[in-house]
């Protein structure tokens, strides 16, 4: 059959494991590969010690950016989407999702630059831990958007000067 550029067209026959492909190439090479999620939450707060708009109780729809690395696991995947949400949503996101992060933060100014930190260690115990535990997996950079325009960012090569 010939397809003309931007023809829809059905597969004739769907690729299967073990016939057209052998598992020993599921994985195309072995170097470090980034994958990244996003999570969005709702939140108050305000600062300490300020003399501006914030140091009143106010919220923002945050926005969290997590960068994940490791190398290719047998199948070819880094680091499972599924799993970097379930780490999100079972570590991280209760203390943050519709909280007043003055309260559930441990003490600390809470600024975006404190609270990217706070992300950042927060994914990289998950992703040492038992559970959640990616080989070679970890946390690249995490970048916090208090705006759509304004953010602060951890990464790991600042996090271990």
């Amino acid at each position: 059959m010939t397809k003309t550029p931007g023809e829809f067209r059905i597969v004739d026959r769907l690729q299967k494991l073990g016939e057209d492909i052998q598992p020993s190439d599921l994985r195309y090479h072995h170097k470090r590969v980034l994958v990244s999620k996003e999570f969005t939450f709702d939140a108050a707060h305000h600062l300490h010690a300020y003399e501006g708009k914030c140091k009143n109780l106010h919220g923002h729809t945050y926005k969290a950016v997590f960068g994940i690395s490791a190398f290719l696991d047998e199948v070819g995947i880094t680091a499972d989407f599924g799993l970097i949400k379930q780490i999100w949503k079972e570590r991280i996101e209760p203390s943050l999702d519709h909280r007043y992060l003055n309260e559930t933060l441990p003490p600390m100014n809470t600024t975006a630059e404190n609270i990217v930190v706070w992300l950042f260690e927060r994914m990289e115990e998950a992703l040492n831990c038992g559970d959640y535990r990616i080989e070679g997996g970890r946390t690249e950079f995490v970048r916090l958007y208090e705006t759509p325009t304004s953010y602060a960012e951890a990464r790991r090569e600042w996090m271990y000067e």
